[in-house]
């Protein structure tokens, strides 16, 4: 292979490390509201023991913030744990055309790197839109092939993308800027075997992501080198993690530190696997308009071939999900919830719901069909065919995802989803209105001080 005069990630490299240091308004937006997002969700997950049994541990002392907790850690535990805790109960952020998961890498990588470096919150900013733009660009080279090859694209994208906002974050040149890609290639992990019985990895692919970027990026800094052609290689990132050679580059590249993708984020109005939340919007309404449960004899959904080995497959498992975690990947368990219980917030994901009889007995009826025209991943559709005892057939279709580019979250309903997320973690109300005035003003701050989302 002829290998090319300017490869992928220096022109990454040249568009990102030498752009303007003012975002633009709709880009500083979405950092603040990335920001504040993770935070709530840490504070929610803070007492759970997944991200007990992580600091347990990982759990050594530095100087930076572990959201929720007393104390202060290093550089690595705090990545880590944060990563995890942001991403455990999958109500994170989200890419349509992805699908990724920016924020629970993104954040945690770079408040991490600017409390351990002691940057202002411009430096914050900047490490965050330009992680969060690299994390959705790579998901434009091959859609859907990195699902299919067995690994989680939040996991592997996410080691680059730490790695970029991590080296924006701290001004490295062109040079140390591609190099800290190239290393990050090797640091890229995590499959998908989670979905087999509800297994903890999926949480973690987040933070260790996260900690992966910023000791790639610190490595590159002091000299260390990665490949150039990281990207279009013969024995690159793509031909590993996505079976694909012979990629288009040109939809990443295009536009790169002039167009920003991640000012389309969305943000997740339910505490499940995204591609659910259509199909739950839909359950609510049949139920809205009058739809009584106790008469529903079965339910027909047309699906993404693109999401039936993740959210529908093996059928019977999806039906009876073995615990909470596993439920959230779950498209008949979502709508058997959406339809009794008029919502999926991290309550309808607790084990004694989870388990109940009633819920897993409507749950049993949801059965699908691939829709061979279903514009996945572009668009996260729903559609419900709902056959009643009587015979009558009511429908319910949802052509996006609420939350998304089409219909997004309000500031008003993020500061509620924000509080929400507090109280559940056990934070009374002002404690979080405190929390809250602090990160709207963080990256303007001379200085990144956490100190108020301690403990």
């Amino acid at each position: 292979m002829t290998l090319p005069e300017t490869s992928v990630s220096e022109q990454l490299a040249a568009a990102f490390s030498g752009m303007p240091s003012t975002l633009p308004v709709a880009v500083t937006s979405i950092c603040d509201a990335v920001l504040t997002d993770v935070a709530g969700l840490c504070v929610a997950a803070r007492h759970s023991d997944y991200v007990q049994a992580a600091l347990r541990a990982t759990s050594e002392p530095g100087p930076c913030t572990l959201i929720g907790h007393a104390g202060s850690f290093n550089i690595a535990t705090a990545a880590l744990c944060n990563g995890t805790a942001a991403h455990g109960e999958d109500y994170d952020d989200t890419f349509e055309g992805g699908p990724i998961h920016a924020g629970a890498v993104i954040i945690p990588a770079v408040l991490a790197t600017a409390e351990h470096h002691a940057l202002a919150g411009g430096d914050l900013a900047r490490g965050i839109a330009v992680g969060c733009e690299v994390m959705c660009r790579l998901c434009l080279v091959a859609p859907k092939r990195v699902h299919k090859a067995g690994f989680h694209p939040t996991a592997v994208f996410g080691a680059l993308g730490a790695a970029a906002g991590v080296a924006s974050a701290l001004r490295l040149d062109d040079t140390q800027w591609f190099n800290a890609l190239g290393i990050a290639g090797s640091m890229a992990s995590g499959i998908i075997e989670y979905l087999a019985e509800g297994a903890w990895t999926k949480r973690m692919h987040p933070g260790w992501a996260a900690q992966a970027g910023y000791r790639a990026t610190r490595m590159a800094q002091a000299g260390f080198t990665g490949p150039r052609t990281v990207f279009e290689g013969e024995h690159g990132y793509f031909h590993a993690f996505a079976n694909a050679d012979g990629c288009d580059f040109s939809t990443m590249l295009e536009g790169a530190g002039r167009q920003w993708l991640c000012a389309d984020i969305a943000f997740k109005p339910y505490a499940c696997g995204t591609m659910a939340h259509p199909y739950i919007d839909c359950a609510r309404k049949l139920v809205a308009d009058g739809l009584r449960v106790g008469d529903v004899v079965s339910i027909e959904c047309n699906t993404a071939e693109g999401i039936v080995h993740r959210l529908w497959e093996p059928l019977a498992a999806k039906q009876n999900p073995p615990n909470g975690y596993a439920a959230k990947f779950s498209i008949p368990y979502a709508i058997a919830v959406g339809m009794l219980r008029d919502d999926a917030g991290l309550v309808d994901y607790e084990e004694s719901v989870v388990h109940d009889p009633v819920v897993r007995a409507l749950a049993g009826k949801v059965r699908y069909v691939v829709d061979p025209d279903n514009p996945y991943p572009r668009q996260f559709t729903g559609h419900l065919r709902v056959t009643l005892k009587s015979g009558e057939v009511r429908e319910a279709s949802q052509g996006h995802f609420r939350g998304g580019r089409e219909e997004p979250m309000s500031p008003a309903a993020l500061e509620t989803k924000f509080i929400a997320n507090c109280l559940y973690g056990g934070w009374d109300p002002e404690r979080a209105r405190r929390a809250l005035a602090k990160l709207r003003a963080l990256c303007t701050a001379s200085r990144v001080d956490l100190a108020v989302l301690r403990g």
